[in-house]
């Protein structure tokens, strides 16, 4: 029951998030000649010097080997999802774009609320462990042997690379400029979505009063770890409180220690992704 719920709200996601793909594509990028990046721009640049080749089916045949190996590195489960989501982001697509012709506008304005719009597609997507083909795909496949590196930052670099060959073959630069910002709104958004919800001040404290001031912590019901230190000035051996909290909690937690021990020395800062008990739980296809 729990995997059709899951599968259920996966798809209506997918739906909900390539329309918004759609309406940022045809509403800011298509009318201002904004490159995407991505395969829609490989395919671009490939069909200027083979004229004969469809675009359609140039994206298509460039999608076909990373699908290939998103089955071999990733699963079939992947694959049959990103190809639902490759159909249905096409679909919409066009199906806006047969609705609704829109004008050009403002290239700064079209290319951040592009962006805005396509990142946030983009993220919903990968976070639920499902991709649309092209650069994401591709920057999913990374993920798998650069781990350490935000999904974004990824996508990011892999469109760049196709938008500055993009300005090289269509000699436009300006139009270049303006896809490069849209690129690094669309990945700022990727990160936001698929990291945001995840991040959680991250607090130590080195305090004499350290038993106290984690009897106290414990109320808030947040984990809290003992660290055994020594003081490299002093050479005393020292307790450093180790908590990490909701970001709600933050202030609590300041106002304790302050309360209890106002000479304490305390770091805040924020952990990227926190997983396990009282967080987020581990998933399979987490990015």
């Amino acid at each position: 029951m729990n995997n059709k719920k899951e599968t259920l709200t996966t798809g209506v996601i997918v739906i909900a998030a390539s329309l918004l793909a759609a309406v940022g594509f045809n509403w800011c990028l298509v009318p201002n000649q904004i490159s995407s990046g991505g395969i829609t721009g490989v395919a671009q640049i490939i069909t200027v010097f083979f004229p004969q080749m469809p675009l359609g089916l140039t994206i298509i045949l460039l999608n076909v080997p990373l699908f290939l190996l998103g089955w071999k590195i990733l699963g079939g489960r992947f694959l049959l999802g990103s190809l639902y989501a490759m159909t249905v982001g096409s679909l919409l697509v066009d199906g806006v774009a047969m609705l609704w012709e829109f004008q050009p506008m403002e290239p700064l304005l079209a290319s951040l609320y592009g962006g805005l719009l396509v990142g946030l597609s983009l993220g919903l997507m990968l976070r639920r462990g499902i991709t649309t083909g092209g650069t994401d795909l591709g920057a999913r496949l990374l993920k798998v042997y650069f781990a350490h590196l935000p999904i974004g930052q990824l996508c990011l670099v892999l469109d760049v690379v196709v938008v500055a060959a993009y300005a090289l073959v269509f000699r436009d630069l300006d139009r270049a400029l303006y896809s490069f910002v849209t690129l690094y709104v669309v990945s700022l958004m990727i990160d936001r979505v698929v990291y945001g919800g995840d991040r959680a001040p991250m607090v130590f404290i080195i305090s004499d009063c350290h038993r106290e001031i984690a009897d106290a912590l414990l109320e808030l019901d947040r984990g809290v770890t003992l660290l055994h230190g020594t003081g490299a000035y002093s050479h005393r051996d020292k307790e450093v409180l180790y908590c990490v909290c909701k970001r709600n909690q933050v202030v609590q937690v300041k106002r304790i220690v302050n309360r209890i021990d106002p000479r304490a020395f305390m770091v805040v800062s924020d952990a990227h992704e926190v997983l396990g008990e009282g967080f987020n739980p581990y998933r399979e296809d987490s990015v």
